[in-house]
């Protein structure tokens, strides 16, 4: 018979923690539930514990037991990454909150879940997940334990979830969050597809007449004698460029592409270029407009749950994504702590909020409903964002056209004025 410590929530939603004897886990979990409780964590206290670290099949982590190494996922075929899509993440997440409001508790939802996923890759990784949970640690610090299948917001909400004990109104909110990003990044990329797929069109015949149909003309224009205009000696000289150095040119290209993602993901270069994006004339606002959206949802839904307003501001502004306007947030978040009022400490945030929108969060602190105001914000800004990225992506589109056309262009016109002086050559 050992003592277990256990963490569960009550059926109106209050977290309670306590000590239940019972000869393991599986029966601990099982007295609990029949207290009507839900368990969150349940752990087997240090002297008990003791022997299970020794486990020979599962070596320990930091006191905790990983998974044996059978049940890794196996390698991807084609060199694939092998990583959790992300609408299997979202179905885990949605399905996750509707068992959990049903009373499932954790371990047999995430047994569940498993056992439904739908790829081998998704059913090891919340096999982990629940092997984690059934060891001892909270939900958020299994889902930590692999940072390639939950982003950091992911897991900061699902802890600020536990913490208040409406982890399922929490799973539910991070669903949706993940429906709605993935429905905006859909709507861009079947806007652009057109343009990209004219834009390697014209990439494809430019790199034909280069290599293959100009040189035919620079041996028709050569046997008359006559000197070629500038841009037509261009043209030629960068068909020739092609012709004898294009496979160095690509090794060139892919070299300076590998060099510009290594900048990229450090972290000077990832401030430098979120720097210039939110500089950027039609792209920066945009970008502002969606973090502040992110961060308003959020922190709305969080206060509205509970979670106290410093609790909520650390994990919303995890959702904002571009480091220069968390650092800005960063900042309001120290004065909040200081005892200022919301909208005054996010006045220096101005990359992210206008003077409307801090004055609105102000009343709407002043009269107590900061939490819907929050999110009210949060659903014009979105559909004032939609209809932006709609005339933002219905002007790219000729603007795309037009320079395919001109670079098409100018190489005719540029191979076609010799054609002109052809008759004076040859009279």
């Amino acid at each position: 018979m050992g003592t277990f410590n256990y963490r569960a929530m009550e059926s109106s939603g209050k977290v309670t923690e306590g000590t239940i004897d019972a000869p393991n886990r599986v029966e601990a979990m099982r007295l609990i539930e029949g207290r009507g409780l839900k368990p969150i964590r349940v752990a087997e206290n240090g002297a008990s514990a003791a022997p299970k670290k020794a486990r020979p099949k599962a070596p320990a982590t930091n006191g905790v037991p990983t998974p044996p190494p059978a049940k890794t996922a196996p390698a991807p075929l084609f060199g694939g990454s092998g990583k959790v899509s992300a609408r299997a993440l979202e179905n885990f997440t949605r399905l996750l909150s509707s068992l959990l409001s049903a009373g499932v508790p954790l371990s047999r939802a995430l047994v569940i879940l498993t056992r439904e996923a739908g790829s081998p890759v998704a059913s090891v990784q919340w096999k982990k997940v629940h092997d984690y949970v059934v060891d001892g640690l909270t939900l958020a610090d299994a889902m930590s334990r692999s940072p390639e299948v939950f982003p950091r917001v992911y897991v900061a909400m699902v802890e600020a979830g536990e913490t208040g004990g409406f982890l399922d109104v929490v799973l539910g909110q991070i669903a949706d969050f993940q429906a709605r990003e993935k429905e905006m990044k859909g709507k861009v990329t079947a806007a652009l597809l057109y343009p990209i797929i004219l834009l390697f069109l014209a990439l494809a015949v430019l790199v034909f007449l280069l290599v293959f149909f100009i040189p035919r003309f620079k041996m028709m224009f050569a046997g008359f004698g006559a000197e070629l205009p500038l841009l037509t000696r261009i043209i030629v000289g960068t068909s020739e460029l092609m012709r004898h150095y294009g496979f160095l040119l690509l090794i060139g290209l892919g070299i300076g592409g590998f060099s510009l993602r290594t900048w990229f993901l450090s972290t000077a270069g990832r401030r430098a270029w979120e720097g210039s994006i939110l500089k950027a004339p039609v792209l920066g606002p945009l970008v502002a407009q969606f973090a502040m959206a992110r961060f308003c949802r959020m922190l709305g839904t969080l206060l509205g749950a509970g979670v106290p307003l410093v609790n909520g501001l650390n994990v919303a502004r995890r959702s904002i994504g571009n480091q220069i306007l968390v650092d800005a947030v960063s900042h309001s978040i120290d004065r909040v702590k200081e005892g200022k009022q919301l909208g005054a400490s996010l006045a220096d945030s101005r990359a992210l909020f206008s003077g409307s929108t801090l004055e609105m969060i102000s009343v709407a602190e002043e009269s107590g409903r900061l939490d819907g105001e929050l999110v009210r914000i949060a659903n014009v800004t979105e559909g004032d964002l939609d209809r932006q990225l709609k005339t933002a992506v219905a002007l790219a589109e000729p603007l795309m056209l037009f320079f395919i056309a001109a670079f098409i262009g100018t190489i005719v016109i540029g191979m076609v004025m010799p054609i002109f002086s052809l008759q004076d050559h040859i009279k």
